[in-house]
């Protein structure tokens, strides 16, 4: 058995969280080798309904699952972290503005980076989960000096897998056998879903795909679109797929990427692609189990490249409207 993984959960009371904290205790996310402690952050008013979740782990009885605490304090949460998983923030409802969530949830991740800087492992890292995800984690990475800012990630894998999803079903073949999927920009309605460059059965999916304006238009969209749709069906946001996601992503980020294939994922910008340095973008990455690093060389056509400007310029708009809120740093 190797050294227990300590994983923080944020709201992990919430519906995210619920059906999360199951798998990583099972060893879906770190492998059937790998003990885990799970340390869970709640608002006080949230402890009792996460006392209930804490029972329910203890009667699954996971053999890989070694502790289990709850805190609604950040610091004592994040305590010798090796994964924070940052869940917890107000979801957006139907007809709710990204800026009303930016206003809500800014604060929270003010003082979350705080408490990642003073008290996780200086190795640790962050998978910025609750929305908007990219401005958040930006919030985040910010306000923890301690930590490396290539430890940060903002989750943009559930609009991977809703796209591979689509093309899939488009082309008629096993979810499997699509690849190369990438998702560039703001985990938004501007989120820029690359169909042109993924690959079906090896191929380029252009050469299964014929109808290339379903390519450059419905498809888009519906991925663009699903969050929204789902919370039209439900009247509620998207929990067990997201939550699946979070535990795709941890996976694709510790395991080396296999040849030919890559991952999205949203991170600190280094100027590729030209996106300014520092902000925090998706992304085609891989791995080699240790640390991640943006695919170079992808080509874009025109249209593109324009759906790919829109999503840089809204999260160039969230960073100025969150200015006042981090002292204009």
């Amino acid at each position: 058995m190797k050294q227990p993984v300590k994983i923080v959960v944020t709201g992990a009371a919430g519906q995210i969280g619920y059906a999360l904290l199951f798998r990583l205790a099972s060893g879906a996310a770190f492998g059937p080798e790998t003990p885990v402690e799970l340390s869970l952050l709640e608002l006080e008013q949230a402890l009792p309904a996460l006392r209930g979740v804490v029972m329910e782990l203890e009667d699954c009885a996971f053999p890989l699952l070694r502790k289990v605490t709850i805190s609604s304090d950040p610091v004592a949460a994040f305590d010798g972290a090796d994964w924070a998983l940052l869940v917890g923030s107000v979801p957006r409802k139907a007809g709710m503005e990204r800026g009303d969530l930016l206003k809500i949830n800014g604060s929270v991740f003010i003082t979350q980076g705080r408490a990642l800087s003073i008290s996780a492992k200086k190795s640790c890292r962050v998978l910025v989960v609750g929305n908007p995800c990219n401005t958040n984690a930006y919030i985040a990475r910010a306000s923890a000096g301690n930590l490396d800012p290539k430890n940060f990630f903002a989750m943009t894998m559930l609009d991977q897998n809703r796209a591979t999803a689509q093309l899939a079903i488009k082309a008629g073949v096993g979810f499997d056998a699509v690849t190369r999927v990438a998702i560039w920009g703001n985990h938004s309605a501007t989120q820029y879903p690359d169909g042109f460059n993924a690959r079906i059965n090896g191929l380029p999916a252009t050469n299964v795909i014929a109808d290339t304006p379903w390519l450059s238009g419905a498809f888009v969209e519906a991925v663009q679109k699903r969050g929204a749709e789902i919370i039209k069906a439900r009247g509620l946001s998207s929990a067990a797929s997201a939550a699946n996601a979070v535990i795709d992503t941890v996976r694709a980020i510790i395991t080396p990427t296999p040849e030919g294939k890559f991952f999205s994922a949203a991170v600190v910008s280094d100027g590729s692609y030209g996106v300014p340095e520092g902000l925090v973008f998706g992304y085609p990455l891989v791995s080699d189990g240790k640390s991640c690093r943006i695919v170079q060389g992808i080509e874009h056509d025109a249209q593109a490249r324009v759906k790919i400007a829109l999503t840089l310029k809204e999260l160039l708009d969230e960073r100025e409207e969150i200015k006042s809120l981090m002292g204009n740093s």
